[in-house]
């Protein structure tokens, strides 16, 4: 049944007051300008029954608006919105109405709007009839708010906002926004379902407006965010809260001064932390940051973004990104906002709130926190208080669990801190239903690599300052490829923490520990995994695992684009994840474009063009190797263990990979159970096979491929992917043997390995950095303490059982005779230099 067909023919009477040619005059004049974008793009995905008569419901009387929905709903297939709407013997002169038309004298605080006519008459005929149904479909129109435009500041100044305008500001906001206007008609809404339960029109008609003012007020906080009160209103009621209270009390006596100072310190404090949010300000940043992209980078590449399009208005949202770059920031920003939400509070180091950045990051919604909390008991408590604030209004928070940007590319392990005071908010209050979205952020080149090359060299780490980000604009017109940005699983926290405790809802808030802290470590953990899912392969991450195994910085080009098809087919056949994005380019183009960001230099040659790694960037790619080393994993551990050892059956391979695995799945927090790890090592298997690179006879029994070199050769350099983590893991447990369970501390262990794998690094004159620093090792004792094969006593002793000898025995399986006689001579050289 067609939409005409459905709605019953009836008489025009009282139809507009204003002539119909006026109207249609104004339309025209009004699009003469406008430039509108509509969601859905496809009716059928409101699940509209044409059966039913619709009617649209618009928030605030703005002619404009009334004249942009009887367009859009014509031009998108609904029903028309400026077609007269009959109810028994009445007939309106269109299906729309205002939520909030003026307000009459005499109503109340409560409901200071008349409902409109329409409203009121589809409400009371459908009390009275049964069989009547009306489908409201509320229409938010936000001027100024499309995702793609490059407008002026000028214009983000007068973008869509909380307070309603007058008209004069209406009339610079049609001329300012004019070609940026966001059209959303949302879910309808079924009236005999919305009054089945209620019996008085009165009622009704007040449940109706409660519930349609509170679906506006969610799809505005969606698109700009919430509605901030001033900063010194929240100054206030942080000062005011019992914990803040409480925390004065005993600063004032623990240091010995008056209650009013406390106070003002507690003041400092909150103005030190807190954002200054302001939309236009935000608008302009973007504007300003849509310049910056096209000089910086080729393109932004975004995945998945409809996991958090989709997330129900209302709920409360952490992104949750990895950290590479200062530019992790910004960008998160920019592109929850292009995606038409709210731009997220980021939580920002207190190093990047330095003179006119920290103001101008504090009004795009930054808030600012220490590196360490230790001897301020005052300043952590008004700090977790401000986060409780902000996640119990529903603003949307961005924080990096990482704690600071990694220098090696690797995933670093998460920091307990504020995802800790996230989930202790959470557990004290819960109304609120909070979602942590997981986002990957790659890079093909990164402006930082020079300085992170410093810091891994031993260098101090330069300071941030004005200075040194006008230094850095230096740089502003380098190639620095593409930025990927890829939207992982979100984690439903109660859910999550329902599985860490179940009925943790109804116990009392105040008695949370230990749970909540072993809770806080689980989330994070499973947030690292969810976020390394996410990954997205790009070509330079394909050039440094292909190139970095080699004995030399050049190849042949042939060689090297079969090693590139190698790894595209594991990718594609053999995924990591299902969210994990491949490299949509082909192995030449893949050469092509690395080619072009100066990364490799091709070498022509009579006999075949050779590849050879650039001298400056060579010592990059081992950090963009890093950022992919957990979706080869797998991958190369079945490489190196056929390429070393005899013909092995499936099982055997299967067993020895379940063996090493707990190994290196902490370390860089794969995704895989225990009991996954069979199936996902038959899908390697497949591919390898299928590529010639690994021979399975009748029995099942699998080998190289002896009488092949070229694909021995491949085999062979995927199997060195991951030799540079299992030398490190080597060098700890080779260490730990010689020195016997209970007669070597933590740190003495982290400085002996630090020590031989500087040795080691010079002993084998590779082509990639030394990454393996104290702060490494340090990373793999605790994964190994975490995993329980170590146990530290309190005198600071590290004792281990059988179990880390078997593992050192099943490590010796992976790694070539040379490598481990070497680390097993240098570790025997006693002392060490």
């Amino acid at each position: 049944m067609t939409w005409a067909a459905a709605r019953p023919k009836l008489a025009m009477a009282n139809y507009f007051s204003t002539p119909g040619w006026v109207i249609h005059l104004a339309r025209r004049l009004l699009y003469f300008w406008v430039r509108t974008t509509v969601f859905p793009q496809h009716p059928d995905e409101l699940g509209l029954d044409p059966a039913k008569p619709v009617c649209y419901v618009l928030q605030h009387p703005h002619v404009s608006n009334l004249l942009i929905v009887y367009r859009e709903s014509r031009s998108v297939g609904l029903p028309s919105a400026e077609a007269p709407f009959a109810l028994g013997r009445d007939v309106f002169p269109r299906s729309a109405f205002f939520l909030n038309p003026k307000p009459i004298p005499g109503t109340g605080a409560g409901e200071p709007y008349a409902p409109a006519p329409l409203m009121t008459a589809m409400v009371r005929e459908t009390l009275a009839d049964a069989r009547l149904d009306v489908q409201i479909v509320p229409v938010v129109i936000l001027w100024g708010r499309h995702p793609g435009k490059q407008e002026s500041i000028l214009k983000a100044l007068f973008a869509e906002a909380w307070q309603q305008p007058g008209p004069l500001r209406r009339l610079l906001t049609i001329l300012l926004h004019g070609r940026n206007v966001l059209v959303r008609f949302n879910t309808p809404l079924s009236l005999h379902a919305f009054c089945r339960d209620i019996a008085g029109e009165q009622q009704a008609l007040q449940k109706l407006s409660r519930v349609l003012r509170e679906h506006f007020r969610r799809q505005r906080q969606m698109a700009i965010g919430p509605d901030l009160s001033h900063r010194h209103t929240q100054v206030g009621a942080l000062l005011d809260a019992p914990r803040v209270r409480s925390a004065i009390a005993t600063e004032a006596e623990t240091q010995h001064i008056s209650p009013a100072e406390a106070r003002l310190r507690a003041r400092r404090f909150i103005l030190e932390i807190a954002s200054d949010y302001s939309y236009g300000v935000t608008r302009a940043f973007e504007l300003a940051l849509s310049w910056l992209w096209t000089q910086l980078f080729d393109g932004i590449e975004i995945h998945h973004a409809e996991s958090i399009t989709q997330i129900a208005p209302g709920l409360g949202i952490i992104y949750i990104p990895t950290h590479r770059s200062h530019m992790d920031y910004l960008l998160l920003s920019y592109i929850v906002h292009h995606q038409g939400l709210a731009s997220p509070h980021i939580a920002a180091g207190d190093n990047l709130n330095f003179f006119l950045v920290g103001p101008l990051l504090r009004r795009a919604g930054a808030f600012f926190m220490r590196r360490s909390f230790k001897g301020e008991p005052l300043y952590a408590t008004v700090f977790d208080e401000y986060l409780h604030l902000m996640l119990t209004r529903g603003f949307p928070i961005g924080y990096f669990i990482e704690g600071g940007r990694s220098r090696n590319g690797s995933m670093l392990s998460p920091k307990a801190g504020i995802l800790g005071m996230t989930i202790r908010s959470y557990i004290r209050e819960h109304d609120r239903p909070l979602v942590l979205v997981p986002v990957y952020i790659g890079y093909e080149k990164l402006i930082e690599g020079r300085t992170y090359l410093r810091e891994m060299a031993g260098k101090p780490k330069q300071r941030e300052s004005l200075w040194a980000l006008l230094n850095n604009l230096r740089r502003i017109r380098r190639v620095f490829g593409k930025v990927h940005l890829n939207f992982g699983q979100p984690l439903a926290l109660a859910d999550f923490l329902e599985t860490c405790r179940p009925g943790w809802s109804r116990e009392a808030s105040a008695d949370i520990d230990p749970w909540a802290r072993e809770a806080t470590h689980r989330a994070a953990a499973e947030l690292a995994r969810r976020m390394n899912e996410a990954a997205v392969i790009n070509p330079v991450n394909l050039i440094a695992l292909s190139l970095l195994p080699l004995p030399g910085p050049t190849v042949e080009e042939h060689v090297l684009e079969r090693l590139l098809e190698d790894y595209q087919a594991l990718a594609v056949d053999a995924p990591y994840s299902p969210l994990t994005i491949p490299c949509a380019m082909n192995s030449a183009q893949i050469v092509a474009y690395v080619e072009r960001l100066g990364m490799i230099t091709r070498i022509a040659h009579p006999q075949g063009n050779l590849i050879q790694l650039s001298t400056r960037e060579a010592p990059l790619l081992a950090y963009f190797r890093n950022n992919a080393l957990h979706l080869f994993a797998l991958p190369s551990l079945i490489a190196g263990l056929l390429n070393r050892h005899r013909p092995l059956d499936t099982p055997q391979v299967i067993e020895v990979v379940a063996g090493i695995y707990d190994l290196i799945a902490k370390e860089l927090f794969l995704r895989w159970t225990p009991e996954e790890i069979p199936q996902a090592t038959l899908a390697v298997i497949d591919v390898l096979v299928k590529r010639g690179l690994l021979l399975r006879d009748a029995s099942e029994r699998l080998c190289a491929p002896e009488d092949d070199p070229r694909k021995r050769f491949e085999l062979h350099l995927i199997g060195e992917t991951l030799r540079p983590l299992l030398e490190d893991y080597f060098i700890v447990l080779t260490l730990l043997e010689r020195s016997g369970s209970g007669h070597l501390t933590r740190h003495a262990l982290e400085n002996d390995c630090q020590q031989l794998a500087r040795r080691l690094a010079v002993l084998q004159a590779g082509h990639a950095p030394d990454y393996s620093g104290k702060a490494m090792f340090s990373s793999r004792v605790t994964q190994l303490i975490d995993a329980d094969y170590l146990h530290e006593e309190a005198a600071g002793y590290l004792h281990f059982d059988q179990r880390l000898t078997t593992m050192l025995a099943h490590a010796k399986l992976f790694l070539p005779a040379e490598a481990r006689e070497l680390i097993s001579r240098l570790a025997c050289a006693d002392p060490l230099p």
